[in-house]
């Protein structure tokens, strides 16, 4: 067993209201009037008030842009090879600003023994967890890894990852990075999924610190992992490369789907745990969208207030991917008590979604 003793985060510098992006996507989709009017709606049905990016231009006038062409076609448009320029440039900095967070007042950067680095919206090698490496100045020795292109449940897996290791090393401080630069990626044909995903995604970056169960740190302990692929879903979530950049395939089926499979997997998942619904105190849900996130209030029937931390990182951040998880489960951990009589052991229950579709959860307890 192994536990999570510090959660840092990041975004960039550039924060963009909802409703200039919205000005952004109107133009550049050149629609008409009418088209202009359903955009806004589901603008406003978001549940999202801004969200960041590298990118400044989402909320700039056309003279400003700096990624993006001055020409209202934006041609010519930027390439997979611009786009990941920029990633490598701007991930590595995101990623360190959310390290130092995390590790701040916890232990040194030399002090890390493995690095485990996430993404899904950057691919190059010599890659992020090499160029952490060398920012950090961690040893050449040092055990690495990288999960990649697995999408928004991809912390999970890298958790997996951090918690066989801390089973295996007494000593071991695994640092987890998920860095996600998403608004890279936006494409201007107005198709269902460009619009979905631009209406969405925004960048961000999550490290977290993971040790043995037995070190003397604070933290919460996981407990289980149980993971399901509904291949049903395959073709509703999915995430390819282009020569312009990554597609997102995100179909309107995904929360049904969601809400039609989600119960069974959390009580298979709580069942192999040993425990039940009424043993769950906290829900640390993904906040994919609005919607997937009320049908698991339904499914699930919990109590008004029960998903507040998720609503809470959709409307100030949007879905950042693979980090978005551990702000949510940040947002939890601040609000657990710090007493020194411990309190009644409490259970956390984690859920993410992604391509496949796949559903990972975790369960922890405080």
């Amino acid at each position: 067993m192994s536990k999570i003793i510090s959660i840092g985060t990041a975004v960039p510098a550039y924060r963009h209201q909802q409703n200039d992006i919205l000005q952004f996507m109107q133009q550049v989709y050149a629609f008409n009037e009418s088209d202009r009017r359903k955009l806004r709606f589901l603008y406003n049905k978001s549940h999202i008030e801004s969200r960041y990016s590298v990118i400044g231009d989402y909320s700039r006038s056309l003279p400003e842009w700096k990624f993006y062409p001055h020409s209202e076609n934006i041609e010519p448009f930027p390439s997979l090879e611009q786009r990941m320029t920029w990633y490598n440039r701007y991930a590595p900095s995101l990623s360190l600003d959310a390290i130092r967070h995390c590790l701040e007042g916890k232990i040194k950067e030399q002090e890390v023994t493995h690095l485990i680095t996430v993404s899904c919206t950057g691919m190059s090698a010599p890659g992020l967890d090499l160029q952490l490496m060398e920012l950090m100045e961690l040893p050449r020795t040092i055990y690495r890894s990288s999960v990649n292109f697995m999408g928004c449940y991809a912390a999970i897996h890298a958790l997996k990852i951090a918690d066989s290791i801390c089973s295996a090393e007494r000593q071991a401080k695994v640092l987890v990075v998920c860095t996600e630069l998403c608004t890279l990626h936006f494409q201007r044909e107005p198709t269902v999924d460009n619009i979905s995903s631009s209406l969405l995604f925004g960048d961000g970056s999550a490290a977290v610190l993971i040790v043995p169960n037995d070190n003397p740190a604070k933290g919460i302990k996981i407990r289980n992992f149980y993971s399901e692929i509904i291949t049903k879903g395959k073709k509703d979530m999915a995430w390819e490369l282009s020569s312009s950049g990554f597609l997102m395939t995100l179909s309107g089926y995904v929360p049904d789907l969601i809400e039609e499979d989600f119960e069974p997997l959390v009580r298979s998942a709580l069942e192999k745990a040993g425990m039940s619904l009424s043993d769950i105190a906290q829900w640390c849900i993904h906040p994919g969208g609005k919607k997937i996130l009320e049908v698991i209030e339904k499914t699930l029937q919990l109590r008004p207030g029960q998903l507040d931390q998720s609503y809470q990182v959709l409307r100030e951040y949007g879905n950042m991917s693979s980090p978005t998880l551990l702000f949510v489960l940040k947002k939890i951990m601040q609000h657990i008590p710090d007493s020194s009589v411990p309190p009644k052991e409490s259970n956390v229950f984690g859920a993410a979604f992604g391509p496949g579709l796949t559903m990972e959860t975790f369960v922890a307890s405080y």
